[in-house]
């Protein structure tokens, strides 16, 4: 074996989807193998209300550092694992300082709260009332109980409507803010 399959280094793990938490976990229980899978909690407005979501970073996919002549078969093996990520067949290690920066980026902690947020200009939905699933584009954040004015099209013509910001759907996405830090 060469010298680098016998040396511990992070490597990127595929799962089935909605699975890399789960695969992460179990994996982290082997002999000789370190796991992590970075993910992201944000609250979203639904149809139902606001609710909480936590996902992966990475859908997908996660880290997990071994060294290949020790554990390789293991981890591949593991539950809900499709495979580890080679290019051409070779197995490719992440260095350890892009680790070190993502992990610096989610503050050293498994689950980072991300707050998604709605600004001047965002195109919105509203989700109650009678003009629930009519979309129209923030005009002004107001202040005191979290409202918002939106410009919406009605009847022919652009109306200002002053909403609780409970009440909308944003199409921003929790890993497009992340990026955005």
């Amino acid at each position: 074996m060469k010298d680098k399959d016998t040396t511990p280094a992070w490597y990127v793990v595929h799962t089935r989807p909605k699975c890399e938490h789960i695969a992460a976990a179990l994996m982290a229980g082997l002999e000789n193998v370190e796991a992590w899978c970075p993910r992201i909690r944000f609250q979203r407005n639904t149809r139902r209300g606001k609710v909480w979501f936590v996902e992966a970073l990475f859908p997908s996919y996660f880290f997990a550092k071994f060294a290949p002549a020790e554990s390789l078969r293991a981890v591949k093996y593991s539950q809900s694992v499709i495979k580890v990520v080679d290019f051409g067949g070779n197995l490719t290690p992440v260095p350890d300082r892009a680790i070190e920066e993502l992990k610096a980026e989610m503050k050293n902690i498994d689950i980072c709260e991300v707050e998604v947020g709605v600004k001047v200009g965002d195109i919105v939905e509203l989700t109650e009332g009678p003009m629930r699933g009519l979309k129209g584009i923030v005009n002004a954040l107001l202040s005191g109980a979290d409202r918002v004015r939106i410009l919406l099209e009605f009847l022919g013509r652009e109306n200002a409507v002053e909403v609780p910001m409970s009440k909308i759907l944003t199409e921003h996405k929790p890993r497009a803010v992340m990026a955005a830090r």
